[in-house]
């Protein structure tokens, strides 16, 4: 009887590979990276461009919200070198004798001063020189010349060196007050501790404002990311079931967010120079009322970069977050 042969078994076919195998592709040379963002960036460009209407009003709606902190920025720099161009100036203090003090007194109480630590300098203004001042810096002589008598009183300035402290001023100042031959004390330094407390609640609502608006440019730039995603939804997921990962998926979202914040922060760098141009005419009487000139400081190139990177950074981290939440009900590995 002869043997049976067994069957012959089937070849088993080579395994499928898995999509995370083939994709993405073997890495490439640099030149290829950079087109294929190139070509990336230029889709993101004409989605922008055929949307442009609801491109601008992400823009505006950016653009307002950095606008708010870099105004209180600004602010706040000029506010501070305001500060530091008049502290030496601002560093004494202005004695007032009572009216009819003789001469003598008057001049006792400024030699006494003249000799006290910190002191540089010491003027005595008497009456007659004071009504010649008031003269000269206001046009009224029409109604000073119908006055019987010289109403200013006898008036004794002290001046400090830029580097006293204020513990000294104060100490100055009241030593002056407990004078019997002294009828007022004027310190000259209150304005500008004023001014410096003004400074310091602008520093920290201009914090306060680019915290709270960096949170809604970022919800701004996400929401706005989601509806383009949601746009090519089928082509997001035709690239998912050949296997593409986040990162290749995700890419023209994030130049969609770069173009959004960068665009917010040109609109916004745009309100800031029209505030400025709007304020400079009231804002240069204000100074020359006060004897100097409008210098600001602050709106620079080196602001205007800050503004733009600031901008396309929030842009970019609301696209991470809109794709990344949507990508992840797609399970995009």
């Amino acid at each position: 009887m002869a043997k049976k042969t067994p069957p012959r078994q089937r070849a088993k076919p080579p395994p499928r590979p898995k999509p995370s195998d083939i994709w993405p592709l073997p890495r490439r040379p640099w030149g290829a990276f950079l087109l294929a963002h190139l070509r990336v960036a230029r889709e993101s460009f004409g989605y922008v461009s055929t949307h442009f209407g609801t491109t601008l009003l992400v823009w505006l709606l950016i653009g307002i919200a950095l606008f708010l902190p870099a105004a209180f920025h600004l602010l706040e720099t000029n506010l501070a070198r305001a500060a530091g161009n008049w502290q030496g100036a601002a560093a004494g203090f202005s004695i007032y004798l009572p009216a009819g003090t003789d001469a003598e007194t008057a001049a006792d109480l400024a030699k006494r001063f003249r000799r006290e630590r910190g002191v540089v300098d010491v003027q005595l203004v008497t009456p007659e020189q004071a009504l010649a001042e008031f003269r000269r810096d206001n046009d009224l002589d029409d109604v000073l010349d119908t006055l019987a008598t010289n109403p200013l009183p006898t008036t004794i300035r002290v001046a400090l060196g830029d580097d006293v402290a204020a513990s000294r001023l104060t100490i100055l100042a009241n030593r002056a007050r407990r004078s019997d031959s002294v009828e007022e004390v004027v310190v000259e330094t209150t304005w500008l501790e004023r001014l410096a407390a003004i400074r310091d609640a602008t520093e920290r609502l201009s914090w306060l404002l680019a915290a709270l608006v960096g949170v809604g440019a970022v919800l701004v730039s996400a929401a706005s990311v989601r509806l383009a995603i949601e746009s090519r939804l089928a082509e997001v997921r035709v690239l998912t079931i050949v296997g593409a990962n986040k990162r290749f998926v995700r890419r023209p979202f994030l130049y969609l967010g770069l173009v959004y914040g960068f665009g917010g922060g040109t609109i916004a760098g745009m309100l800031v120079a029209g505030g400025l141009a709007w304020l400079e005419a009231p804002l240069a009487r204000v100074a020359s009322s006060y004897g100097g000139g409008l210098e600001l400081a602050g709106f620079d190139p080196m602001f205007m970069a800050v503004l733009l990177l600031g901008g396309a950074f929030l842009g970019v981290l609301g696209a991470v977050v809109a794709s990344n939440q949507r990508l992840k009900g797609l399970a995009v590995a």
